[in-house]
């Protein structure tokens, strides 16, 4: 008999009817003869709707009552899947985030998981139920309630996966698995059998959407294999693994966008030591995240140098900029949005040469400008013009040999199977 987490999001428990569907699923892997701890999202659009009704009251609540409201949502979730999963016949318990040992840090929205003591579910498992975890949520060492801010639920079934000793953690989402790119744009996506967690967490990171890149950390460290399939066909998932098999050719894994991008350019800056780090320490301190990094050449003692960052930052960071002035010299700073960073990640690049002079030529054949570029071992970025988003990722995807002759899978209200 093996222990396994399940995981499924708002999309799969979003009606009546889906969650007895999920219901009737969690129930076939117990007969399957496995012991099975479940984490859910909240159901649908339960959040979102929660956040606005909050709007509606206050503009700016306190992140502790926000912390409080939200995490209803998945409490819902796992009291009406207990209900379910018991008129099929079999027992199940429901339990909150703090219910089940789950101790984070205090900062309320973003708290991230400190320990987990999940003694309850193992005393649940012993009496034989099917244990409902509410994901997305903890609770601090004073007690507060707490959440764990987006992608919450996914941290939080891998890290109790790692903490019981699962066999498996099972992801389930409104795609069959993990693709070579967003199957919603390119239809002929090619649905990979297999992929390693570095992979994974660049294209997490760098803005594919199936799993969280905390979720991908958690599992990388605690060696926690990952299985991502889908809530709505039986169709074989896609494996997130230490170590992936290379299908033969492929050196390019995945093409992954980010529209969430800004750019900010400061020009005529004095070319003095010191003047990069009086910029960015100042936007460390003030928490503004940067990404891309690029400088130009020196030209009559002054340069210019440009940065990315989210769409969320662009205006906090333009304000730190500015502030830095009594200590640096420059001309004006400028932004630009309507951006979208596209990303091309595989194992197999590291020993590949010609990978990004590929990438650069592709987009060049399709008439677009190149704002900015970024490497590593296994990824190259490129920063372009949001409008161009489909057509050159469409020509990535050709170009790097992923289109597949079948059509990819993405389910939804209008698609059950």
């Amino acid at each position: 008999m093996s222990l396994v987490v399940m995981k499924f999001g708002g999309s799969s428990v979003g009606s009546a009817e889906r969650i007895q569907k999920v219901a009737q699923r969690i129930v076939e892997k117990r007969q399957q003869g496995h012991q099975c701890v479940v984490v859910l999202s909240a159901m649908g659009d339960t959040t979102d709707d929660l956040i606005d009704l909050s709007q509606q009251l206050n503009k700016n609540p306190p992140a502790r009552e926000m912390d409080m409201l939200l995490t209803t949502g998945e409490q819902v979730s796992v009291a009406l899947m207990s209900m379910a999963i018991h008129k099929l016949g079999h027992p199940a318990i429901s339990y909150t985030g703090w219910q089940v040992g789950m101790k984070t840090d205090e900062h309320h929205g973003r708290a991230k998981i400190k320990d987990i003591k999940p003694d309850r579910i193992h005393k649940a498992l012993k009496e034989d139920q099917i244990v409902l975890v509410a994901g997305f949520q903890g609770t601090s060492d004073e007690g507060e309630i707490t959440t764990l801010g987006r992608g919450g639920s996914d941290t939080t079934a891998v890290a109790l996966a790692a903490a019981i000793q699962a066999d498996e953690c099972e992801i389930y989402t409104d795609v069959d698995g993990i693709y070579s790119t967003d199957p919603r744009i390119v239809k002929c996506a090619r649905k990979l059998n297999e992929i390693s967690y570095d992979e994974m967490l660049e294209l997490a990171n760098l803005g594919a959407a199936v799993l969280h890149p905390r979720a991908v950390e958690y599992a990388k460290h605690y060696q926690v294999p990952l299985v991502v399939r889908s809530s709505f066909t039986q169709n074989e998932g896609t494996y997130v693994k230490e170590e992936a098999v290379m299908e033969q050719g492929i050196v390019v894994s995945g093409i992954a966008y980010d529209k969430n991008v800004a750019k900010i350019s400061i020009l005529g800056v004095e070319d003095v030591p010191g003047v990069l780090a009086t910029f960015f320490n100042a936007l460390a301190e003030a928490n503004v995240n940067v990404d891309i990094i690029v400088q130009s050449g020196v030209i009559n003692g002054k340069a210019d140098f440009s940065f990315s960052v989210t769409l969320e930052d662009k205006d906090r960071a333009i304000e730190v900029v500015e502030q830095a002035r009594s200590k640096v010299s420059f001309d004006e700073v400028t932004s630009e949005t309507e951006l979208v960073k596209i990303s091309i990640v595989g194992a197999g690049m590291v020993s590949n040469p010609g990978v990004a002079a590929k990438m650069f030529d592709v987009i060049s054949k399709q008439n677009v400008s190149i704002k900015m570029v970024s490497t590593s071992e296994i990824k190259v970025s490129c920063v372009i013009a949001q409008k161009d988003l489909t057509e050159v990722i469409l020509a990535l995807h050709t170009a790097y040999g992923l289109d597949s002759q079948t059509t990819a899978f993405v389910g939804g209200p209008k698609d059950r199977r």
